[in-house]
């Protein structure tokens, strides 16, 4: 068990940045893999004109690989902030706006798996407001993705880095999940483990995979410390993979790293290329 066993995604927002958006694919495929996931690549408009979404399908389809995942509007991504759907105003209106958006771009390549950030606390609202918003949005993100017969991943991200955001523990992700599918009645709401940001919060990894895999839709991966390529920091990653797929996961596992100081090409030596390919 361990990296030999794992189907892998690579995450084209933070990998294979110093290419423009439509060739990041075919570097994707070029250094062997065949599937791959995005943020919301337009982080100033929820709602691209047609021509834009259509070149971006026909660059992932002409690299031959799939689309495995892609998150909603989540506003200045990257930047300041962490999602926009329980921001009071104009950025939950921009976030339902691109919901549907979103979700048929995503059908129509394939995609089963939407990531919504929850968004950072606002100064000023009262949390029970942003709160009462989130579970209202995400029910309509939950549904838009049962409608393309996709997984809704809600993530928790880390204290250090994203200290307004308010899902900064495995628990509290789990129970937005449990929340939105009690509240949508649907049951496609699934937990994003980013095994590095909860090893950032301080988590016990093995602890977390033990108890969460069954609510888990996907797993993303970076070392820690430094966010880099497995091998970079002291995170056991191969093993705890290993846990993963032992206590049943079976998803994909995105990788999430940052390249270094090195093009994203080289940043995968980590990984035989046999080993990249989707099985």
């Amino acid at each position: 068990m361990g990296f030999a066993d794992q189907r892998f995604n690579v995450n084209l927002s933070i990998l294979f940045t110093e290419l423009p958006l439509l060739e990041r694919p075919a570097a994707a495929a070029a250094a062997g893999f065949t599937a791959v996931e995005l943020w919301w690549p337009w982080i100033d408009s929820p709602t691209p004109e047609r021509s834009e979404l259509d070149a971006l399908k026909k660059a992932i389809d002409d690299a031959g690989v799939r689309l495995t995942g892609l998150n909603f509007y989540a506003g200045q991504l990257p930047g300041p902030d962490r999602g926009a759907l329980s921001i009071p105003g104009e950025e939950s209106e921009r976030f339902r706006a691109n919901v549907d958006v979103a979700a048929d771009f995503a059908g129509s390549l394939g995609c089963t798996a939407l990531n919504a950030l929850y968004g950072n606390r606002v100064e000023g609202v009262d949390p029970a407001e942003q709160d009462a918003l989130a579970l209202e949005n995400l029910v309509l993100a939950a549904r838009a993705a049962d409608r393309i017969g996709a997984i809704l991943l809600i993530e928790a991200l880390n204290r250090p880095e994203s200290p307004l955001y308010p899902l900064v523990s495995a628990p509290a992700a789990v129970e937005v999940v449990d929340r939105v599918d009690e509240a949508s009645g649907l049951g496609n709401a699934r937990f994003l483990m980013d095994l590095y940001h909860l090893s950032m919060n301080g988590e016990d990894l093995p602890a977390a995979i033990e108890r969460f895999t069954p609510k888990t839709g996907h797993v993303q991966i970076a070392d820690n410390p430094g966010r880099g390529a497995p091998g970079t920091g002291s995170l056991p990653l191969g093993d705890l993979l290993g846990l993963l797929t032992k206590n049943g996961y079976d998803g994909w596992v995105g990788l999430e790293y940052k390249p270094g100081d090195r093009p994203s090409a080289e940043a995968f030596d980590w990984l035989p290329r046999e080993a990249r390919a989707a099985r």
